[in-house]
């Protein structure tokens, strides 16, 4: 494992803003209606920062019926955290906007309870992200919790993120939005024209979209779409240092391992749009559920 780059805790929170859960549940629309797709849009960096406010107009102009539920602050790297209060503060800045002062988890737990209390939103989107939601990123990622929660109520979700595995550097990072907000809509299309039965996921899958940055100024067109598996290595890896009074300064350090054939850390290395069937639990397969029993045959309390 060599190291790469040390970067401050925060700015590396900023591009690595999670996925764990449950079973899915019910609210889901089982069908998708005739008329514009009613979409739930959240994040983790805030219902006013550049990412979401961009996709919002870019979904709205494709013709979506878009309304924001998003946390109130910026909230990265929470992950799948959720209702830890016994109350939230709850803000309606102007039409279709709520700001939830919590965590995405929160947001969309809110959203799906009283914004569309009347009818589950057809999809719910997270992003776009600010910085890459790839291999460990995503497991303590606020954007990929946000998509979690949607799809813990039955509601088909797609994260989506912008960056690479190196320093933001913001000026390409909201340049290279632009073209994944166009993705986002095209893989939206997608899903609508070839959905068999009007859902636009299977029941208890979502997608965690990672879109490069192409270019020194961000501006290129990824080169081709890869589906991938998430990467397992770790990526980031925190480094102490005692300062001698009960404190110790984190620095995290940017990892390189070699990308895992056919994983999301492969696919935008290659400048190609990453997207990763997600569910929101944490199952194992069927083989690696067998050889853990195997091991655990005939234990007793």
């Amino acid at each position: 494992m060599r190291r790469t780059r040390s970067l401050p805790l925060a700015a590396l929170l900023l591009c690595a803003p999670a996925l764990a859960g449950t079973v899915s549940a019910s609210a889901a629309p089982k069908t998708a209606p005739d008329g514009p797709l009613r979409i739930l849009l959240t994040n983790d960096d805030g219902y006013d920062a550049p990412g979401i406010r961009m996709l919002q107009q870019r979904l709205t102009d494709a013709g979506y019926d878009v309304t924001i539920v998003a946390p109130l602050t910026n909230q990265s790297g929470t992950g799948t955290k959720m209702m830890s209060g016994t109350s939230v503060t709850v803000k309606h800045p102007e039409p279709r906007v709520w700001a939830v002062d919590g965590t995405p988890g929160d947001s969309v737990s809110f959203g799906l309870s009283e914004v569309f209390a009347d009818r589950a939103p057809d999809l719910v989107v997270s992003g776009t992200n600010f910085g890459p939601n790839v291999a460990a990123l995503a497991t303590h990622s606020g954007t990929v919790g946000g998509a979690v929660a949607a799809l813990e109520r039955g509601v088909p979700a797609i994260a989506v993120s912008t960056g690479g595995l190196t320093a933001p550097v913001p000026g390409p990072i909201l340049n290279a939005m632009r073209p994944t907000d166009d993705f986002a809509v095209k893989l939206i299309e997608r899903l609508r024209n070839r959905s068999e039965d009007r859902r636009l996921l299977p029941e208890g899958v979502g997608l965690n979209v990672n879109h490069p940055v192409v270019g020194p100024d961000g501006k290129g067109t990824a080169l081709g779409v890869s589906v991938t598996a998430q990467d397992p290595q770790p990526v980031l890896e925190a480094d102490y240092t005692d300062s001698g009074d009960g404190t110790w300064k984190v620095n995290v350090d940017v990892v390189s391992e070699p990308a895992r054939k056919g994983g999301d850390v492969e696919a935008i290395s290659a400048d190609k749009v990453s997207i990763t069937p997600i569910s929101p639990n944490w199952n194992t397969g069927t083989a690696d559920f067998a050889r853990t029993a195997a091991l655990l045959g005939g234990l007793r309390p």
